[in-house]
């Protein structure tokens, strides 16, 4: 299976200059790909080829020319996906903003790992070999090394991509599991056995509304000073560390939350679990929707949760699909009746009450095994929270 590992670096002065250098032309790079596809649509009215973009790039940086390739193939990427939203009726743009920095990447032959020793090759520039970069990491990944970043997030890290040599397990026989994602909880799921669980997502949400205030105050503060004065950077920079901070905080606690399901579904004998999927209920209905509510919803980190989620159950021998959640919140299993619910629990006329999460979450179970919402019995749901280290 292949991993990603994320490690701080040490390098001399010299290095880490030649580092923030690269970084700086990795964005020349891509601002000349944009121009490029822009210029070649203009001048025939169809798409820049991966070929066309390789040539046309070649032989103008003095970087190694796979790091070119990396930074050409990643703009075709962006703009593969941007295609694809436009085609399902998302309002995406094609990849248009310049960049200022650009995190580069080697791949292949460009680099060389000798103990704890990272090597770099810069390839050739006016004929003559480059001198290399030498890093020195703490540790190295136990397997083979495909590829690897060199990312600024607060102090420089290398990103090494590796293959564990680990298999994916084999599909399990066991019982079914749905999610219904939320923004308040981040996991509720349950079994067709009448398991629960809910996982709370309060943390991650008390972290977003402090990155917010924090980014706030300090974009007012920006606002009153001359862009690109030395009291404007200083309030630029405390910016980037506010969100490069909650960004970690985040990240580890989707982390954990996953680890805690997936967990779960082990101990229950889960071998496919479906998740509702919710992609349109933050596209969809913006303009109707609250200010306060919008920026909750533009916080919910469903398509890394469902990453995740992948990745991790996969590699259990646990399979995980996406289905429609139509009406699951807000249809009443034992009499069908439709109703919104404005509180955490649901309540019905006809006297059934539940949970407003694991209400949706059985729904979605039996919507999708028997084509229909049904009332079963949930045993005692188990109510954790991902264990955040002080």
């Amino acid at each position: 299976m292949y991993r990603t590992m994320k490690i701080p670096l040490r390098a001399s002065s010299t290095t880490i200059q030649s580092l923030f250098d690269i970084r700086r032309l990795g964005g020349t790079i891509w601002n000349d790909c944009v121009q490029l596809a822009r210029y070649y649509y203009r001048l025939g009215g169809g798409w820049i080829t991966k070929s066309d973009l390789q040539k046309e790039l070649k032989g103008l940086y003095p970087l190694h020319s796979q790091t070119v390739q990396a930074i050409a193939h990643k703009f075709l990427q962006a703009r593969d996906a941007a295609k694809e939203a436009r085609k399902k009726g998302y309002p995406t743009r094609y990849p248009w903003r310049h960049k200022f920095v650009f995190h580069p990447k080697w791949v292949d032959q460009a680099f060389k790992i000798e103990g704890k020793k990272l090597i770099l090759s810069m390839g050739d520039w006016n004929g003559k070999r480059q001198p290399k970069l030498t890093l020195r990491l703490p540790k190295v990944p136990v397997g083979k090394v495909k590829e690897l970043e060199v990312v600024f997030d607060r102090k420089w890290f290398v990103c090494l991509s590796y293959d564990d040599g680990m298999k994916e397990e084999s599909q399990k026989q066991g019982v079914t599991a749905s999610i219904d994602p939320g923004e308040i909880h981040t996991i509720v799921g349950v079994t067709e056995n009448g398991d629960g669980i809910v996982i709370t997502g309060r943390y991650m949400r008390s972290v977003h509304r402090l990155r917010n205030k924090k980014v706030k105050e300090l974009q007012e503060r920006m606002s009153r000073c001359k862009k690109g004065s030395r009291q404007w950077r200083k309030y630029n920079r405390a910016k980037k560390f506010a969100l490069s901070k909650s960004e970690a905080q985040l990240q580890d606690a989707l982390h954990k939350t996953t680890k805690q399901f997936v967990d779960w579904c082990l101990e229950h004998d889960v071998s496919h679990v479906v998740l509702g999927d919710v992609e349109g209920v933050q596209r969809n209905n913006r303009k109707k929707r609250k200010k306060k509510t919008n920026q909750k919803v533009s916080n919910w980190s469903f398509g890394k949760l469902y990453s995740l989620l992948e990745y991790k159950l996969k590699a259990k021998g646990i399979a995980i699909e996406k289905v429609n959640e139509r009406y699951t919140s807000q249809t009443c299993p034992v009499c069908g009746n439709r109703k919104k619910s404005n509180t955490r629990n649901y309540t019905c006329t006809c006297g059934y009450q539940e949970h407003r999460d694991l209400h949706g979450a059985r729904n979605i179970l039996t919507k999708t095994l028997y084509g229909e919402m049904n009332y079963f019995q949930i045993h005692h749901p188990t109510y954790l929270r991902p264990v955040i280290l002080a």
